[in-house]
């Protein structure tokens, strides 16, 4: 197994319907499409639906472009290792720091574009993308030290909060936006979702590392001293 190579644990609720149709759409690919240009797709969509958030403030249909480029970016992001692993033509190494280089860059388009929306505090939508940078760190430190990749949290992976989004985004392009004001501050709808979210994301994220903590110290209990191998306890020549 090399250093990139690792056991991938996927428990999310769409788990299902894209093992399913991952495979059968990399199939169908045409063989001129390679991994690199379904990622380069994705980043490419993730940026659109940056902008089309920070623009809805001028046009709410540009919420409806945002939601169509989702499931673009859920075409490319989804697909490229697929298409790999189905061509047997994987790159384990590349491929793993790739895709999570680009998911960082995604998710900050994402979230930086709603922050300049009429419809979230630019405040929360940075807060959003911190709560997803430290739960990424999470998952790559269990790859190192467990070598086991699990890239959801409970039963929420990504494509669980592509759908999230899409139906808030709809939902706010139908013109459902109540707004409260505390203060000073107005507080709109996607506002308060997202500050929920944000708790069940902290609250996930603790649990995990509790857990994984809690599995740690059992396989490495405290204060055990460890017996010398055979070659540090050997005699020197000397």
């Amino acid at each position: 197994m090399s250093e990139a190579e690792h056991a991938r644990e996927a428990r999310y609720l769409l788990q299902r319907f894209e093992s399913w149709a991952l495979p059968r759409l990399a199939a169908r690919m045409p063989g001129w499409v390679l991994p690199d240009h379904l990622t380069l797709l994705g980043i490419v969509a993730a940026a659109g639906i940056g902008i089309c958030y920070a623009s809805s403030g001028l046009n709410r249909n540009y919420l409806w472009v945002a939601n169509t480029l989702w499931v673009v970016n859920w075409f490319g992001d989804s697909l490229d290792g697929t298409l790999a692993r189905i061509r047997k033509i994987e790159r384990p190494r590349y491929g793993y720091y790739l895709d999570h280089i680009v998911d960082m860059f995604a998710v900050a388009f994402v979230c930086i574009g709603l922050g300049f929306s009429p419809y979230l505090l630019l405040s929360v939508a940075l807060a959003a993308l911190i709560m997803y940078y430290l739960m990424s760190i999470n998952v790559y430190l269990e790859t190192f030290v467990m070598k086991s990749f699990r890239f959801g949290y409970d039963y929420i992976g990504p494509t669980e909060v592509r759908v999230i989004l899409i139906l808030g985004g709809s939902a706010l392009a139908l013109g459902f936006e109540p707004v409260l004001e505390l203060g000073d501050v107005p507080f709109g709808t996607l506002d308060f979702f997202f500050l929920i979210g944000l708790a069940v994301m902290l609250v996930m994220l603790l649990r995990r590392i509790v857990q994984n903590l809690t599995r740690l110290a059992r396989l490495e209990p405290p204060n055990v001293v460890k017996e010398p191998s055979t070659a540090e306890g050997r005699p020197g020549n000397g």
